[in-house]
């Protein structure tokens, strides 16, 4: 066999195989919108995909792998989006509030992002890891940089603004997870005890101080 004819076999199978990966992880992403993390099955997976599940195995070593892969793509997803909101000069509770409802508005980021650390993460091998938290490195930087913008602050200053509201957007929507209460008569003062802790205004309200915390740190040092 020619070399030539070995590349392009290589080529086919690279191919090939790229473009079942995107299959799964197409298919991953709907079936998890459907049924969440805990309910998520890679048999049931295999099936919806239409490949072994021998095969996803060959393309993610274990559940939380998978989850890993569709936490890089529903990041930098959200990251573009995000930034398509973002003017030349926007206040603070606006930046706040955009970065909140597109978080929200997709339906994969968040579920896995509350899950990161503590389950999936201790879950895929190393290298794996490695390559999603430069995969977050690449999207604080992308986000900053208009965040900079927008907020009249540094670069250092936006980045260090982007981390930490991502942190207080996993605290904040760990509310939403509890039980649903829609339904249920509750004594006024209980009623007013969750709703302070709506994740929205607690969200927004709290972003605002500190990114006006950065905003009078830079003022205080210039």
């Amino acid at each position: 066999m020619s070399t030539a004819v070995v590349i392009n076999h290589r080529a086919r199978s690279a191919e090939q195989k790229a473009l079942r990966r995107h299959v799964v992880i197409e298919a991953a992403e709907t079936y998890f919108g459907e049924v969440g993390y805990e309910a998520f099955s890679m048999a049931q997976l295999a099936k919806r995909s239409g490949v072994a599940k021998g095969t996803i195995y060959l393309y993610f070593k274990t559940r939380e792998d998978l989850f890993l892969s569709l936490y890089e793509q529903s990041l930098t997803r959200w990251s573009h989006i995000f930034i398509g909101y973002l003017s030349k000069s926007i206040s603070s509770e606006v930046y706040a509030e955009t970065l909140y409802d597109t978080a929200l508005a997709d339906g994969t980021l968040l579920p896995l992002l509350i899950r990161l650390e503590h389950i999936i993460e201790h879950n895929v091998e190393i290298h794996s890891l490695i390559r999603s938290k430069r995969v977050f490195i690449s999207e604080v930087k992308r986000i900053a940089e208009p965040t900079s913008t927008s907020l009249k602050l540094s670069q250092a200053q936006a980045i260090e603004i982007v981390k930490t509201l991502g942190v207080l957007l996993i605290t904040a929507t760990r509310v939403d997870q509890g039980p649903a209460l829609d339904n249920e008569e509750l004594p006024n003062d209980v009623q007013e005890l969750i709703a302070s802790f709506s994740s929205k205004p607690f969200f927004v309200k709290n972003a605002i101080r500190i990114i006006e915390c950065i905003r009078t740190e830079a003022t205080s040092n210039a």
